[in-house]
């Protein structure tokens, strides 16, 4: 019985953690800097709340981190099921590029936090999300066989690097299809 009485308790916990990493996703995104008891004002939750699920500055914004990371690479099957093999892999890699120029501020804070253990730990699942990917565009012949997820990846990281803005969005497409025509099965 004494877990039935638990489980509310532990449903809201779950519900006011997600909340603050929503919030937080945000206010990094806005500006790295942003502190916990910001945070916590933003999230309407009381700074107790905030440093019962997140004891340091470093935690919260490895758990922001984990969290979007985690939510790109549980699209792909999504993506696959919503597009073209070759089509779902352009649209995830853009989604993906969003995000790292989108995190401009988190990325800040993931730099300042001195986390990049965390960051590293993260490539294994994006890379199997990229080869999930992958096999997809191999199986409908878009891509040729035997082409590593890690290569294409590091490949495809121009994207987070062009400009923003209208002029850099075209040049990411113009790039995009550069590099589709070298992973092409006539290549």
């Amino acid at each position: 019985m004494a877990e039935s009485a638990n489980e509310p308790a532990r449903a809201d916990a779950l519900k006011n953690r997600e909340h603050i990493l929503q919030v937080a996703h945000e206010a990094f995104t806005e500006s790295g800097t942003t502190s916990l008891n910001a945070i916590a004002k933003r999230a309407g939750v009381g700074a107790g709340t905030l440093y019962r699920h997140f004891p340091t500055r470093e935690d919260l914004i490895l758990a922001v981190y984990r969290r979007d990371v985690q939510r790109l690479v549980d699209s792909v099957p999504d993506v696959l099921a919503a597009h073209a093999p070759l089509d779902a892999f352009r649209v995830w890699f853009h989604t993906l590029a969003d995000y790292v120029r989108l995190k401009h501020g988190l990325g800040e804070a993931l730099h300042t936090a001195a986390v990049q253990h965390a960051v590293n730990q993260t490539a294994a699942p994006v890379t199997a999300a990229v080869a999930i990917l992958l096999r997809a565009c191999e199986e409908d012949g878009s891509v040729r066989p035997g082409l590593d997820a890690a290569d294409v990846l590091l490949l495809m990281g121009f994207l987070w690097r062009v400009p923003p803005g209208e002029e850099g969005k075209e040049q990411a497409r113009r790039l995009m299809e550069l590099a589709i025509a070298g992973l092409s099965p006539g290549h």
